[in-house]
């Protein structure tokens, strides 16, 4: 591997790593955010001990989160510092307003509602909860600005004497219509998310503790209303980048002629003329524009135009990773949903969930972190060659001067440090699932003076 594909790949580890743990984020904070209201409203000892419970499972998975995501701003100087150069002026607003609010406004609140309990009025302090959760989504909103004008550049004017891109219109950049449409899609992602892990968590502890099985239903509700919203905003969001990127929709068919009326393969055989292909009819067209006629743009059109518009060059993106990593984020994302469905069904009435069910639903969050993982490789990968949609390629934003060794031996850090987070978040987590929602007081003669209450 060359440096450019040594970057790409530190990149994408630094990425794909970080976002197992945001989606989390969203969902935790807006999950304790709930449960903290639910115990205001009825006093249910049960929702005050899930509340507290599921605001441990937040406060590790936000200290990970930021440590990886500071890592992956760092990414910007240390592998793609050409490209931070000229478009930092677009990047900067909005890395900076969501370092601030991970850092400050998050960091502080969480801080705040984990150490005052017992010490701010009940009301204030369920606040400083809705605080962090309404933070962990505008940061989203306005980190996914950054990212979708990677892939629709909006709201940027190139200076005539430098050659810099320079922010025109922050509003602008916020509304970028993929924005407004990646945005919806990430949270109904992230519902599903934290989801499944409190779906995970609670169904071993549904004998020990009835208080699981309110946590359990909470879980697959989040993942069966998240499937539901995410294919919703999901097609949307499809429209909108055939709009703006007809290449990637063409690369997730792998269709190199345009068609009238063109189908979408559940599964093929042979590249780039298939020997086997199980097709259902007109989807792709109705995918792409919302219509079973509708023409779709092929790859080969597309190569030839881009070509007549941006130069000489190959503008085909690696079409077996995003055909296949299109069909494995839906395939993943509709399993999880299907299975949460049938908890649900199953669990109706108070009803028990069968052995097997029970037995293999703690696996269930692997689904939804590969669904996570293929959506956020066909994003980036099937933009290739660009690195902001037709004004910057890849190779023209890698950091000059790196060397393959330079990178290698950071890829293999960022690794390493990244597997001993990983090992221990899951430990953490682990041991907090483990322990009872409510801990039995001491004796007296156990502890001969009052510990203090925190």
């Amino acid at each position: 591997m060359d440096v450019l594909d040594l970057t790409r790949l530190q990149f994408a580890v630094v990425t794909i790593y970080h976002y197992f743990f945001v989606p989390l984020s969203i969902s935790l904070a807006a999950v304790a955010a709930g449960l903290e209201l639910a115990w205001l409203r009825t006093r249910r000892p049960a929702f005050l001990d899930l509340t507290k419970f599921v605001g441990k499972l937040l406060i590790v998975t936000f200290a990970v989160g930021v440590v990886t995501g500071l890592v992956q701003e760092f990414q910007f100087g240390m592998g793609w510092s050409a490209f931070a150069k000229f478009y930092g002026d677009v990047f900067g607003p909005t890395l900076a307003i969501e370092g601030m609010l991970a850092f400050f406004l998050e960091a502080t609140f969480l801080a705040i509602w984990y150490f005052g309990w017992d010490r701010l009025p009940r009301a204030l302090h369920a606040a400083t909860i809705v605080i962090v959760s309404l933070g962990t989504v505008l940061s989203a909103f306005i980190i996914l600005a950054a990212n979708s004008f990677m892939q629709n550049p909006v709201a940027y004017a190139l200076d005539p004497v430098t050659g810099r891109a320079h922010l025109t219109s922050f509003r602008e950049l916020l509304l970028n219509k993929v924005n407004l449409a990646a945005f919806p899609h990430t949270l109904a992602g992230a519902a599903m998310v934290g989801g499944a892990l409190l779906l995970a968590i609670a169904v071993r502890r549904l004998a020990a503790e009835p208080a699981h099985r309110t946590l359990a239903r909470l879980g697959a509700w989040l993942m069966a209303a998240g499937g539901a919203a995410t294919a919703l905003t999901g097609d949307h969001l499809g429209k909108v980048i055939t709009q703006v990127q007809p290449m990637k929709m063409a690369a997730a068919e792998a269709l190199y002629e345009t068609t009238k009326g063109a189908p979408f393969s559940l599964f093929t055989i042979g590249h780039p003329l298939p020997s086997f292909a199980l097709d259902l009819p007109w989807l792709l067209s109705i995918l792409a524009k919302g219509s079973p006629t509708a023409t779709v743009q092929g790859i080969d059109d597309l190569q030839a135009q881009y070509a007549a518009q941006y130069g000489p060059g190959n503008y085909v993106p690696m079409i077996p990773v995003a055909f296949w990593t299109f069909r494995l984020m839906i395939g993943a994302g509709m399993l999880a949903a299907a299975i949460a469905a049938y908890y649900l069904w199953r669990t109706r009435s108070k009803r028990a969930a069968p052995t097997w069910l029970i037995r293999w639903l703690p696996l269930i969050p692997l689904l939804l972190a590969a669904a996570n993982t293929f959506g956020w490789i066909f994003t980036e990968t099937a933009r290739q060659p660009w690195i902001a949609f037709g004004i910057s390629t890849v190779a023209d934003g890698i950091s000059p001067g790196l060397t393959s060794a330079e990178v290698l031996a950071s890829l293999i850090g960022f690794a390493a440090i990244y597997g001993i987070l990983a090992v221990a978040w899951f430990r953490v987590i682990r041991h907090i699932a483990r322990r009872p929602l409510r801990v039995a007081p001491e004796t007296a003669a156990e502890t001969p003076e009052p510990a203090p209450v925190y």
